[in-house]
């Protein structure tokens, strides 16, 4: 069997105020799969964003363990997470996070760009993965020039640029309309389909809850049910 992508432990996250401690993660574990497409879903405030951040590194935890790829989070120094969330991570984000002065390909290069990949191949891969999404002919837009629905998935270009372990979405059609949010979703299963992309997405959408093949529930701050795969 196949070494899980995900293994939290324990996860415990708590934020301090000169009043109290607020729990936002009380001894979350869970396990995911490589290839699987979850979604993290319950009310707003019961730490769905807190677990994606915590899981991906982009926030401490206080204590227990995540566990990417036999790789222990904790284990990394600041600059070694960095990088590794550079080579092995995407991320999708509600609000695009598109520079609006670079055209498309230019924000999908970006993040290799970063990482020290030479400017041609960066753009070969930016390219390839502008294609992927079906948007070749926008490859020279700015992000104002294309509607929602096209600037969603030049964000979701972005985060494949890498060929990434995995992909992190936080609320990513929760700017979009129906139409979109549907459009964008098929993206995603097509993704997950062809190239085993594994996708853990933080959702109030049941439209994306229903492209999942697991749906973790949360409640204040701890899973309430950890899914039945489908």
């Amino acid at each position: 069997m196949a070494e899980p992508m995900i293994v939290a432990s324990g996860v415990h996250k708590y934020y301090r105020s000169s009043a109290a401690r607020v729990h936002a993660l009380n001894r979350v574990s869970l396990v995911v799969q490589p290839g699987e497409i979850v979604a993290v879903m319950g009310p707003s405030g019961c730490g769905k964003t807190t677990l994606l951040n915590c899981l991906s590194g982009l926030d401490s935890i206080d204590e227990g363990d995540v566990v990417i790829e036999g790789q222990s989070l904790a284990a990394l120094n600041d600059n070694e997470l960095s990088d590794y969330r550079a080579r092995r991570m995407g991320f999708v984000f509600q609000t695009f996070n598109l520079l609006p002065v670079l055209s498309a390909v230019e924000n999908v290069e970006l993040p290799l760009l970063l990482t020290g990949t030479p400017g041609g191949k960066a753009r070969i891969a930016a390219r390839d993965r502008l294609a992927l999404v079906g948007l070749s002919d926008r490859e020279g837009h700015l992000p104002g020039e294309l509607s929602v629905g096209q600037r969603q998935r030049v964000a979701v270009a972005r985060s494949l640029v890498n060929d990434p372990a995995i992909v992190w979405a936080d609320e990513p059609t929760g700017n979009l309309d129906s139409e979109n949010e549907r459009d964008v979703m098929a993206l995603v299963s097509r993704l997950n389909r062809e190239r085993a992309q594994t996708f853990v997405i933080v959702t109030h959408s049941l439209e994306v809850g229903g492209r999942a093949h697991r749906i973790i529930r949360m409640r204040d701050g701890a899973i309430e049910d950890d899914g039945i795969v489908k």
